[in-house]
């Protein structure tokens, strides 16, 4: 994805005013331009310079490579302190001495204003109006301190949170072979995810631990000052529960490890089921991959469960521990004798009030977040530490022409070679090679005999455990599985190289490419798509083939390019692009087709991982063995030479033909516009209940408040009848004993119900995680084929990582502080309305002001939240797209590209979020300043009726105002967080009416044997891959009888494999497709696809055991599994670890012509009626195309069996040949018979073969026909 940010505007924050910096007035243009017209991702300004992710990336990566070497432990923590730690320093020196001011100021110049109102006081007005003065000025000043301070430190955690991106982008570009083995796709989107967003999320609160301590010190003396040793009692109460808060803090860090590492496991088996699930789907295995998804999820929540307890524990202090240190304070002061007072109370209460946030939200929040930082900084630190692959040294010295400065040299003397160092034995054994010169040397051998691990060798993936090797000479690679990333096919060619226009159209005519380009309707700058998913897979080819040629290079390694071609297109390939393209080059060609082998220089022979034989063509003919054997299969099947048929078919995933209409720009992710729907809440509750949520939850949130309430009022009324009393006597140490055990007994109902509701609330909160999951995975595995070719892996992987994340760690606290927050907020205003009513009218300006107020922040705030979930989507696609690419990407020695590309993507997300940050804090900013007025006049309006009052109903009011100092914006912002972090329910949602396949009730009662026969019948099909696409298939009409064998051939695009398609009812259809006469579009999907069998073009292993891949239901018992293995010639392959044997992640432990072997076993396996197989052998030797072919024959002799050519001699005996143009059928009958035709399609294609080819096909064609007559 290539990001543009030419053109934007200045970030405002470059030119600011101090002054209008510290009081945010620099976002009032931007708050009222979206609530205008809204705020579009155009809008988003250019990144800060400080934002840049390259120079951010740049500054860690030093000090992590010069820190990691010290430090066994912690260098990742050491690296950022170094690289921040200054900054955090002064900002954390900063807030402390603001708290610290805090705890002194305001109870002092609290306790004398509520002084003021005892009849025996001495203040004058004009000092009571000083010490308001003080109360309103320290509020104001606080604010404005604390709030620019705190958006310094967000702005400090966005940046480490970037730096890290990169490092960790960076560091997965270098994995070796053997780390990617132990490292998912998955593990590394869940650290670019979750894991990094823990500085977001967290790191603000870190200071906390140093605040809080230091400011509970100053709070107890200050205590101790008022009430002498009494202050112990209560503040030792409080500091009883750190340790406790600690421990907890410690068991949250282990559940908060554990539930990553299983996030971990879900999200990789995500990944893998997307990036195969149109195979789960014609295999009908969508329900054991539910329950691999289903076993993840629910170990993940179990730690996530755990996890929340423990917080929730954590949280219930808040509501009980100030006031039952309050209630012991005071214990203890009248039993030491003492007097208690207004003043005294009310300044005790202001004290705890002050440190009660601290004591009991942020200081255990601070450990919580503390951990969980410190555990994702370990997780990123394993990551960062894994081994890393050698490196390809570039080439500064070539010149930019093709002419070589010095001699292309590959040596290798006597090199072992394996992938693990755990494996027992070597991949490749004792290889001793010698290559220089510009020559085609090609590299033939059986399937997984070590051909692309040779290539690997000299590309430096596959680690050499000896001997000696050494490569001279620039590289380039064209990869067995084509690699095309989301930019236009030209940026696909070129990749990063400058653009010469004669040699790259040199290029795109040898690789056959012209008429291709030419049908684009962008050209060469229409955007392929993720993976190329709008072209067909002979395209893919052909683009990675042209990447490769475009390169200047010394050397040229080709994995196998020739075989996704026809024969044509092939020869073309190999005369124009190989061998006069290259011919001053020394190139490497990878081959199963002999007819090219015998063209080259040498010719290097491979079986079991050693090189068994070398020489020229005719050497090896006249001394050679095992390459002999390659040749005799090949003229056992068609006199020596084996052709390709057809032009390259759709690719398995193609959204449109390539006459379809392409879009220039890859479909971007849609931006929902307007506030989160009350559909989306509702939703979100009914997830966890609506009765549990109305009639328990809700509930349970204000009896807690109305219990503290209660608590306080009776505070306010004790302390005014012990003014009403001049002299204690017994009967009043009676009464006072009563109070006592009343208040006793309200703060015990506090505990039972703090901690009641806080584990009420996260029980609900995890039922709703478990549901949306649960409920939007379904949909997706439904989800009809179209959905996932419109979505990037990236961006369905986003939704499932980040977006589950936050509905699961995020929402459930953010929901539960705003409850709390907006009842305390309604407590507050009901016990000062029961003092004063006038303090209504205030109450009610302060309500509607900030509605006002939230309304506007909320429309920005909204947009800008949303636009940067669509922004962050695109950094996990890069990374998926990269991963799959490693090989292809080191070889052209394109990771600095690859880091620039990423760097601009995170730099775009970025210009998002700090404007999301700069919003957020704006907002409680001027809240706190909106709420700070309102207290003042809270403040003003009770001093100047001070004669209607007492000091009891002062110091409840002014405490209960004073004290929602900084939550009042605190709870606004909670509130416009819950909204803004809503958007990840409602992008979640959105995949909860994904298109879905039909869910069928069989209309038909089905034979039990069902198919018996094999029959197929097409009347009027049509079909589409999208609603806006131009039809694939054209009413197409045939019947295929039972047990025939049928070959389909056609030109790219022509819908062959979208006959295929149509028959598993992939995508909609039009018209009737009958299997021995039951129309198949009238019973379920799962029913029909479990009948059919198919050997697709790309095979796709998923991670578990070689049992799980052929029979994931467990239906067949092992020795079933063990012939399937046997008669595919794998069962040699296998360790001794038997059917448990371990498949890697995309099954990369195994050669594609291997897991192309394990699919066949899978079709035997079933043994249905109907097979399919897609170019099934365009990747295996001749050897192993014979051994398919002889197979199948043998297997499949009674069931109907459709191949898709890709050489021709596979179908020369088949039944019949269908010939696709255009996605109709133009010829339809036996070989022998087509061939009779010379103006026929087919006949044009087997005549295009060469004249000796020609002979030999047609001989097989008349031979097959004449067998079947007699």
């Amino acid at each position: 994805m290539d990001i543009k940010s030419s053109g934007r505007k200045q970030n405002p924050k470059e030119k600011i005013n101090p002054i209008f910096g510290l009081l945010f007035l620099h976002m009032i243009p931007i708050f009222a331009k979206n609530y205008k017209k809204g705020i579009q991702e155009e809008d988003l300004f250019e990144p800060l310079e400080e934002h840049r992710s390259h120079i951010l990336g740049d500054k860690l990566e030093a000090l992590w490579k010069e820190t990691h070497r010290k430090y066994k432990k912690f260098a990742l923590h050491i690296s950022l302190l170094r690289s921040f730690g200054l900054e955090l320093l002064a900002l954390g020196i900063l807030k402390l001495i603001n708290s610290l001011l805090l705890v002194y100021v305001m109870p002092i110049a609290l306790g004398e204003l509520i002084s003021y109102f005892n009849l025996s006081s001495t203040l004058t007005i004009e000092e009571a109006s000083v010490y308001t003065g003080i109360i309103v000025a320290y509020l104001f000043i606080y604010a404005i301190v604390d709030h620019p301070a705190t958006m310094a430190v967000m702005h400090i955690c966005m940046k480490m949170r970037v730096s890290c991106c990169s490092l960790i982008y960076r560091k997965s570009l270098r994995l070796s072979r053997n780390s990617l083995a132990h490292t998912s796709v998955g593990q590394i989107v869940n650290l670019l995810s979750n894991d990094v967003s823990k500085f977001d999320e967290n790191f603000l609160l870190c200071p906390y631990i140093i605040i809080g301590p230091l400011q509970s010190a100053l709070a107890t003396y200050l205590l101790y000052r008022i009430i002498g040793y009494a202050a112990f009692a209560g503040v030792t109460f409080m500091v009883i529960f750190v340790p406790i808060q600690m421990y907890l803090s410690k068991w949250v860090s282990v559940y908060r490890l554990r539930s990553a590492q299983r996030t971990d496991e879900r999200v990789r088996l995500m990944n893998e089921i997307l990036n195969g699930i149109q195979l789960i789907k014609m295999y009908t295995w969508e329900k054991p991959f539910a329950k691999l998804i289903s076993l993840a999820r629910r170990y993940e929540i179990k730690s996530i469960r755990i996890q929340f307890f423990l917080k929730a524990l954590m949280y219930s202090f808040e509501t009980f521990l100030p006031r039952t240190s309050i209630f012991i304070s005071l214990v203890v002061f009248i039993a030491l004798g003492y007097n208690i007072t207004g003043e005294i109370v009310y300044s005790v209460i202001a004290i705890y009030n002050v440190i009660r946030p601290i004591m009991t939200v942020f200081f255990p929040l601070s450990l919580a977040a503390c951990a969980e930082v410190h555990t994702s900084l370990g997780r990123i630190e394993e990551f960062l530490r894994h081994e890393e692959q050698e490196q390809i040294e570039s080439e500064p010295s070539m010149k930019p022409h093709p002419s070589i400065s010095r001699r292309s040299n590959i040596s290798m003397k006597t090199v072992c070679a394996k992938w693990s160092s755990e494996s027992v034995g070597n991949t490749l054994t004792n290889i001793n090679l010698e290559v220089s010169g510009s020559k085609l040397v090609a590299v033939v051998g059986p399937v997984g005999s070590g051909k692309s691990s040779i290539f690997n060798l000299i590309l430096k993936e596959l680690p050499v455990t000896s001997g000696d090797m050494q490569v001279s000479g620039k590289l380039s690679y064209a990869s067995q599985d084509p690699w095309l990333f989301a930019a236009s096919v030209r940026e696909n060619i070129l990749f990063g190289e400058p653009y010469d226009e004669k040699r790259y159209k040199t290029v795109v005519k040898s690789c056959a490419l012209e008429s291709d380009l030419a049908q684009l309707p962008g050209g060469d700058r229409t955007v392929v798509g993720e993976r190329g998913k709008s072209l067909s897979g002979g395209q893919k080819a052909r683009i990675n083939l042209a990447r490769c040629l475009y390169r200047r290079a010394d050397i040229y390694l080709l994995d196998d390019p020739l075989s996704a071609v026809d024969s044509k297109v092939g020869k073309h390939l190999f005369e124009e692009g190989i061998k006069t393209f290259l011919k001053d080059k020394m190139c490497l060609l990878i081959t199963h087709q002999v007819k090219y082998a015998k063209e080259a220089d040498r010719i290097i022979v491979l079986k079991d991982g050693r090189i068994s034989e070398e020489g020229s063509y005719d050497e090896l003919i006249t001394n050679g063995t095992d390459f002999l054997k390659l040749v005799q299969v090949n003229v056992n099947d068609d006199s020596g030479e084996h052709e390709n048929v057809s032009h390259p078919t759709e690719n398995m995933q193609m959204v449109q033909s390539v006459t379809g209409d392409y879009d220039e720009v890859e479909d971007g992710e849609q931006l929902t516009t307007g506030s989160i729907t009350a559909a989306t809440y509702i939703s979100y509750l009914k997830a966890g209940g609506l009765f549990f949520g109305w009639f328990i939850i809700l509930p349970a949130f204000i009896l807690t408040q109305s219990s503290m309430n209660v608590c306080d009022y009776f505070l306010s009324y004790w302390v005014n009848s012990l003014q009403d009393i001049d002299n204690f006597n017994q009967t009043e140490i009676t009464e006072d004993n009563d109070t006592l055990y009343v208040y006793g007994g309200i703060i015990s109902s506090i505990i039972v119900l703090g901690i009641g509701h806080s584990m009420l609330f996260f029980i609900f909160a995890m039922r709703i995680s478990v549901t949306l999951h649960d409920m939007v995975f379904e949909k997706i595995s439904n989800a009809t084929m179209g959905f996932f070719n419109e979505n990037p892996v990236g961006r369905i992987l986003n939704r499932f990582s980040k977006d589950m994340g936050i509905i699961d760690n995020y929402i459930p606290l953010v929901f539960s502080e705003f409850l709390e927050i907006i009842l305390m907020l309604f407590g507050a205003m009901i016990l000062s309305v029961v003092v004063n009513v006038w303090l209504l009218i205030p109450s009610i300006g302060l309500i509607f002001t900030f509605y006002a107020v939230r309304v506007v922040y909320l429309e920005t705030s909204r947009s800008v939240k949303r636009i940067e979930g669509i922004t962050r989507s695109p950094i996990f696609t890069h990374l998926t797209s990269s991963v799959h690419g490693l090989s292809t990407i080191r070889a052209f020695l394109a990771e600095n590209n690859l880091i620039h590309e990423f760097d601009d993507i995170q730099d775009h997300h970025s210009s998002a979020w700090y404007l999301f940050i700069s919003a957020s804090v704006a907002f409680g900013f001027w809240l706190d300043i909106i709420a700070n007025i309102f207290i003042s006049s809270v403040i003003v309006i009770i001093l100047l009726i001070s004669e209607e009052h007492r000091g009891g109903d002062v110091g409840l009011v002014v405490t209960q105002y004073v004290s929602l100092t900084g939550v009042l914006q605190w709870g606004m912002r909670q509130l416009s967080e819950l909204e803004n972090n809503m958007t990840s329910v409602e992008r979640v949602l959105e995949y909860n009416n994904v298109p879905l396949e039909p869910t069928r009730k069989s209309e038909i009662e089905l034979p039990a044997e069902w198919p018996e026969q094999g029959k197929i019948t097409f009347e009027n099909v049509s079909m589409k891959y999208s609603s806006n696409s131009e039809p694939i298939l054209k009413q197409l009409n045939f019947s295929i009888y039972p047990g025939e064998k049928i070959g389909l051939v056609g030109r790219t695009g022509a819908g062959k494999t979208s006959t295929t398609l149509a028959l598993f009812q992939l995508y909609d259809i039009t018209g009737s497709i009958l299997i021995d006469d039951i129309d198949t579009t009238k019973i379920p999907l799962d029913k029909l696809r479990a009948k059919l069998s198919v050997i697709p073009q790309d095979p796709v292993l998923f991670t578990g055991s070689i049992r799980q891949n052929l029979d994931p239901f467990s239906e067949y018992p092992d020795d079933v599994l063990w012939n399937a293995l046997e008669e595919v010639e794998l069962k040699h392959s296998i360790d001794e670890s038997g059917l448990l044997m371990n498949v890697a992640e995309g099954g990369c432990n195994f050669s594609v012509g291997q897991r192309q072997l394990v699919c066949l076993a899978r079709a035997i396996i079933r043994n249905q009626k109907i097979l399919i197989m897609d170019e099934a052998t365009a990747n295996v030797d001749p050897y192993t195309d014979n051994l398919i072919q002889q197979t199948i024959r043998r297997r499949f002799s009674n069931s109907t069996v459709l191949t898709i050519a890709h050489r021709l001699h596979t179908i020369m005996d088949a039944s019949r040949v269908m010939v696709f143009d255009a996605g109709k059928i133009v010829e339809f009958d036996h070989p022998h018979h087509l061939l009779q035709n010379k103006d026929g399609t087919f006949y044009s294609m087997v005549q295009a073969t060469g004249q000796n080819m020609f002979k030999n096909l047609y001989s097989i064609a008349e031979k097959h026909f004449l067998d079947t007559k007699s």
